[in-house]
């Protein structure tokens, strides 16, 4: 097993800041929301509910692992996806994986987008691994600021192991280590439950 605290180093800072954004967002209230928050006679505010604004996210809802990952919007129906945020031995993100549902004409029933740090050595594809399952490799489509992202289809079978399954382990290849592989282990505790929650998108 590859030594995380020499080869990982920056990967958790990477990852963070897009899996903290949502949770950042949704704890921000307005002014005008502080200022109606009822105060105790000595002057201590007792708070208000911090209710998430348009085109902000926010935790709709956890399934075992998952957490439903939902943006407001004005109509009120709120498009929904999965997450789950990937860590190394000692508790430090490495990756996140992100899930849709997909309309029935694709050919793929998911869509999923997977983010691991920047010294990834694309070359190597991510793997990914249902149990005792034959695994299968993906491509990293794109980097920027936050990290590499692979953009990968699930098929109806794809999707009915993930339910069947009790975990996924996700390969890469650091760039600092190319002879080594680092694994880091999705959770499939309460993927069914989240995603029947999951909005259907048609991209």
């Amino acid at each position: 097993m590859p030594d995380f605290s020499k080869i990982l180093t920056g990967f958790g800072a990477v990852a963070l800041p897009l899996v903290l954004s949502a949770g950042l967002a949704a704890a921000q209230s307005t002014d005008e929301e502080a200022a109606e928050a009822p105060v105790t006679d000595d002057g201590l505010s007792l708070g208000t509910a911090a209710e998430p604004q348009v085109g902000q996210a926010y935790a709709a809802e956890f399934n075992g692992d998952w957490e439903l990952r939902c943006v407001k919007t004005e109509s009120g129906e709120d498009p929904c996806q999965m997450v789950q945020l990937l860590t190394d031995p000692e508790g430090a993100p490495i990756a996140e994986f992100s899930l849709y549902r997909l309309a029935e004409e694709n050919p793929a029933a998911a869509g999923a987008t997977v983010i691991v740090p920047l010294e990834t050595a694309l070359q190597a594809q991510l793997t990914i691994q249902v149990d005792s399952q034959q695994a299968k490799r993906y491509p990293y489509a794109f980097c920027n600021q936050v990290g590499c992202y692979a953009r990968i289809g699930l098929t109806e079978e794809d999707v009915a192991s993930y339910k069947r399954g009790n975990q996924a382990v996700l390969s890469i290849v650091p760039m600092a280590a190319q002879d080594q592989r680092v694994t880091v282990t999705l959770s499939l505790s309460g993927f069914t439950a989240s995603f029947d929650k999951t909005s259907v998108s048609n991209r």
